[in-house]
């Protein structure tokens, strides 16, 4: 276990309860004392608490703006990033040279660059794929920040009445938002099937912003195993 990475909350997973496992190089929460199941039909029904911190968060910048990056990006993956409007996000794929999908991952504009979240199992390959495709483009993996995940019908009143702002975000739109957990980068999206947030925010108050949203009676803290249900079904 000693080579495992832990996530700024694995602290709090342990006194939840969390029963904990090798995943992507990470020590993990697969489960709570709720259960699987149980915690499926919550997240369907209220609100689910993710940690998804193992998942890597990228910045790339160039000279000439966002619209730089957008145009050599647009050579890894099959997707109009030139036309993504400010503060919006949309879904892509890395290929390969005969087209087939090496992952997926998830495209900002923010203004003056772009946000890249990939996934967890392939973190090292797409940001060395990104750093060899992607020449005169700074590529910054930002290791100093925590990602949560807010899932569930009742996502935007939980995280409303910490955030008031996310409820004049749509579907895939992205903002930078001050709160009392510091500075938050918020998307509207998730993968579970529900509407929900993913919220970055720096690693020193991952765990106060994680507590404040879990001492809301409609969120339960949600693990792998159902993460994996919900993406599935």
């Amino acid at each position: 276990m000693s080579d495992l990475q832990i996530t700024p909350l694995n602290a709090l997973h342990r006194e939840l309860g969390a029963k904990m496992v090798p995943f992507a190089g990470y020590d993990m929460p697969v489960q709570y004392p709720l259960g699987v199941m149980k915690e499926h039909l919550h997240c369907r029904a209220k609100a689910g608490l993710f940690d998804v911190s193992h998942m890597g968060q990228v910045i790339l910048r160039a000279p000439g703006g966002y619209a730089a990056v957008a145009q050599a990006m647009e050579g890894l993956v099959p997707v109009d990033l030139l036309g993504l409007g400010v503060m919006r996000q949309r879904y892509g794929m890395f290929t390969n040279d005969a087209g087939g999908i090496l992952d997926d991952l998830m495209l900002a504009n923010r203004g003056d660059h772009m946000f890249v979240v990939v996934n967890a199992a392939c973190k090292a390959a797409d940001i060395a794929h990104m750093r060899a495709g992607l020449p005169g483009i700074e590529v910054a993996e930002i290791t100093d920040r925590a990602l949560l995940a807010l899932q569930g019908p009742r996502a935007e009143a939980v995280l409303s009445a910490l955030v008031p702002d996310v409820r004049n975000m749509r579907f895939m739109d992205v903002a930078v938002l001050d709160s009392d957990y510091g500075e938050l980068w918020i998307s509207r999206s998730g993968y579970t099937g529900e509407d929900g947030f993913e919220v970055s925010v720096a690693n020193e108050n991952a765990e106060a912003l994680a507590r404040a949203l879990l001492a809301n009676d409609e969120v339960e803290p949600i693990g792998l195993g159902a993460r994996d249900s919900l993406r599935l079904e």
